[in-house]
């Protein structure tokens, strides 16, 4: 509930920061752009994100042909969580990763790359694709989506800044708070956004353990995903860092970023969370997998 409560209140500063900026920038006719502007991207974006984000990163929909076998798991897990089958994707990338998208249960998708199935276990993948599975129940996918798309949309509005209020007749003032607004304004809004991935990535942790039946697979796979993440380049992600938060590690590492910027929790403080909450449900380190690449 706690997670709940801190993604509202995050969600209604998104909304106010969306609002502010539009007044800021053009009074009551700037902020009926904002919410012209809000309401046409969300609608966009609520109909045609997930198709996007696949296509951004040649996603391929797995079938009799292509990897059966995750397919089958997965629906093999929604069942079992009560859930509608997602559509479920692959991606041949080295790096081991994987997300979820769709604006509703009904309408969902899980993609996983060709480095997760190789070089985790079976019980890893598992608890991977019930990780993703537990944000599409949550609604995470669509809370990121309009999170995402109210971020970019004060990027936008902010650029205008100077087409407002920087104009010939604003005088110096005018353009020191143009430029102010430019600056201040996307960047607070990159800080709710990903404080809102971070508040959303534990209680998927925590779901996805329980629809897969084991944290400590979880966690293993996590501390597997991080450690190749951290090595491995997924050249796409670079190109598409607007989706990094979507993931259940984030793929980015060719540049550093500051803590305040990091799409997702430390991940060693959600091995800590799962080991906690496996100890809670008396399963002891033995539940680890140990299997090696057992899709061979």
């Amino acid at each position: 509930m706690m997670g709940y409560t801190k993604t509202a209140i995050l969600m209604a500063a998104m909304t106010a920061l969306f609002m502010g900026v539009g007044y800021l920038l053009g009074g009551g006719a700037g902020l009926v752009l904002a919410l012209a502007v809000a309401a046409g991207m969300n609608a966009y974006a609520y109909w045609n994100s997930d198709k996007a984000v696949l296509r951004m990163h040649n996603a391929q929909e797995c079938n009799s042909q292509i990897h059966p076998e995750l397919q089958r798991m997965v629906h093999r897990l929604a069942d079992d969580a009560g859930m509608p089958h997602p559509r479920v994707y692959v991606i041949n990338e080295d790096q081991p990763n994987a997300f979820a998208t769709g604006r509703n249960p009904e309408n969902a998708a899980v993609a996983a790359t060709t480095g997760l199935l190789q070089r985790m276990t079976q019980e890893e993948v598992a608890a991977v694709m019930a990780h993703e599975l537990a944000h599409i129940r949550n609604y995470d996918t669509l809370i990121m989506t309009i999170t995402a798309t109210f971020a970019g949309a004060i990027s936008m509005l902010a650029n205008f800044a100077m087409f407002f209020r920087g104009g010939r007749n604003q005088g110096a003032g005018g353009a020191i708070a143009a430029i102010a607004i430019m600056i201040l304004a996307p960047l607070a809004a990159a800080i709710v956004q990903m404080a809102i991935s971070r508040s959303r990535e534990y209680e998927a942790d925590r779901v996805g353990a329980e629809i897969c039946g084991n944290p400590l697979w979880l966690a293993a796979a996590l501390e597997k995903i991080q450690g190749f993440a951290s090595r491995i380049d997924y050249d796409r992600a670079e190109q598409n860092p607007q989706t990094a938060h979507m993931f259940i590690i984030n793929p980015l590492h060719v540049h550093k970023r500051d803590k305040l910027f990091f799409t997702h929790p430390a991940t060693q403080n959600r091995i800590a969370a799962l080991v906690k909450l496996a100890q809670e449900h008396g399963i002891s380190q033995a539940g680890r997998p140990q299997r090696a690449n057992p899709w061979g």
